[in-house]
């Protein structure tokens, strides 16, 4: 598809603003939509950008140009403007697009953004695809069907429902490339939660794919025979449409996420980014932070992954949340749901959405607190949530286990920890490896015991004087008073930041 097919697309009345011929012939990737002064980090190269002008304002002479700046940097195919909220392009738009060499087109005031965008797709991966052979291995009249079915926005389940029964195939399955089931006929759960799913049989690729693991549709037949699968392709080719809109919808729910982690790391204004989010009136919200850890390849992973894979995770809620990523590259979402409901969710989905990765990479989450949806607990709750992700203490993570001095250092960065660990205990470090005795072990064993010099005597097998020997010197090596609770406390901190301490 190119910018100058939207001017023939039926019933919108779609028409330039300002472009060239060359301008026109640009080919488009997808669509966007935004209201943003500045939607740069947004938006993706060949893209169509509709824009329903809320942010302009006459006073600003400067505005116009600065959003023409964007979507210049960003690689825009073109620029679509509704004129329903101004009655018509501003002339200072239409220069600013000139400037930049960006087509123009305007959008009339009563045509939804929503009737453009499935226009769009239903081009992009419907119309334009009827004619391949996959498309052609389904009769004219069923296609049709199929194709008034997704124009009505009938849901996923119905149009594959009515697939099988006028193309007699067999059980069919669609499923998120995470491998939540969408459709009816998906593998038991107890295989999706294994995610054989996703390494076995891996279906059908269904609308566009991004490269990401967790994101895209799956179409699979239970069982697949070869002499299904000419139909099996043209059904996954007459699907797109749909897996192309819930994937803009998706995408755009991952944006107004990103703008509210922003906001919360910004200013702290939220109530526009809690509405846009849908979590404005929501109540106390669980803060959750992942990331995906490289291989030893130490490959890069994209900075959208651990979104998707946040967002199919949740999903199964059936709560409100906004899953994204801010501006620094970090993934994290918001939860309307107790935090005990979103940890377990959390925890059955991980093995499933760990088998989507490859090259060793890995999976981590971490659950912070339920805090009021105001800037500085929803702050401090992501904060706590980060922390906890640092830690070793598995693959899904909650700051409710924080309850004890180990699991509080866990969270600390190995290099922190570490040095702590040597500047304290240094002096008997190097006492054990020039002596026959252990008096880090002594040492732990004495505050194992709660200080108690007969306990110590006994579990080490020596006389209570070695253990008052020791122990004074251990005070004179360290400079430390066992006598004391902080000292104590000190260097049992200093014996948990020893490595082999908190990889246990």
């Amino acid at each position: 598809m190119i910018v100058g097919d939207l001017l023939h697309l039926d019933d919108l009345s779609i028409r330039v603003a300002w472009g060239t011929p060359e301008l026109l012939d640009r080919p488009v990737t997808g669509v966007s939509s935004t209201d943003l002064q500045d939607p740069a980090r947004y938006l993706q190269p060949g893209e169509l950008v509709l824009t329903g002008l809320v942010w302009w304002q006459p006073a600003d002479t400067s505005g116009a140009l600065r959003f023409a700046t964007a979507l210049r940097s960003a690689g825009v195919a073109a620029l679509l403007a509704g004129e329903g909220t101004h009655g018509s392009i501003p002339d200072s738009l239409a220069e600013a697009c000139r400037t930049h060499g960006i087509p123009l087109l305007a959008v009339p005031a009563g045509v939804s953004f929503r009737a453009v965008t499935d226009r769009v797709y239903l081009r992009l991966w419907g119309d334009l695809r009827a004619g391949a052979q996959d498309t052609a291995a389904i009769p004219e009249t069923v296609r049709r069907e199929l194709l008034d079915l997704v124009r009505a926005e009938a849901g996923p389940g119905e149009v594959l429902a009515h697939a099988v029964d006028r193309l007699g195939l067999p059980d069919c399955s669609l499923t998120t490339a995470g491998g939540r089931p969408l459709a009816p006929g998906a593998p038991p759960a107890a295989t999706r939660e294994r995610g054989s799913a996703g390494r076995g049989e891996a279906g059908l690729p269904v609308g566009p794919q991004d490269g990401s693991p967790f994101d895209g549709w799956r179409l699979r037949a239970h069982p697949r025979t070869p002499a299904a699968d000419p139909a099996l392709q043209g059904l996954a080719e007459l699907l797109a449409p749909l897996a192309a809109r819930a994937q803009a919808a998706a995408g755009a729910r991952r944006r107004a996420a990103g703008r509210l982690l922003d906001a919360l790391a910004d200013d702290g204004r939220l109530a526009e980014p809690l509405a846009a989010c849908g979590l404005d009136g929501a109540g106390p919200l669980v803060a959750v932070s992942v990331r995906i850890e490289p291989g030893r390849s130490g490959d890069e992973v994209p900075a959208g992954w651990a979104a998707h894979a946040l967002a199919e995770a949740l999903h199964p809620l059936d709560a409100p949340y906004a899953a994204g990523t801010d501006r620094t590259g970090l993934a994290a979402a918001l939860v309307a749901a107790p935090v005990e409901r979103v940890a377990e969710r959390l925890r059955r989905a991980h093995p499933a959405l760990q088998a989507r990765l490859t090259g060793r990479r890995t999976l981590r989450l971490g659950v912070g607190p339920a805090a009021p949806p105001d800037p500085e607990p929803l702050r401090a709750a992501l904060v706590q949530a980060r922390y906890v992700l640092a830690g070793p203490a598995g693959p899904v993570a909650s700051a409710a286990e924080l309850d004890t001095l180990d699991r509080l250092l866990r969270g600390i960065p190995a290099e922190v920890t570490a040095a702590f660990h040597t500047r304290l205990l240094a002096p008997l470090t190097a006492h054990d490896e020039q002596n026959g005795v252990s008096l880090l072990g002594t040492l732990a064993v004495f505050l194992d015991h709660d200080g108690s010099w007969a306990r110590t005597a006994e579990s080490l097998h020596i006389h209570v004087n070695t253990v008052h020997y020791r122990i004074r010197r251990i005070e004179e090596l360290t400079g430390r008073d066992l006598a004391r609770l902080r000292d104590r406390t000190d260097l049992r901190a200093a014996l948990l930041c020893a490595p082999q301490a908190l990889s246990s």
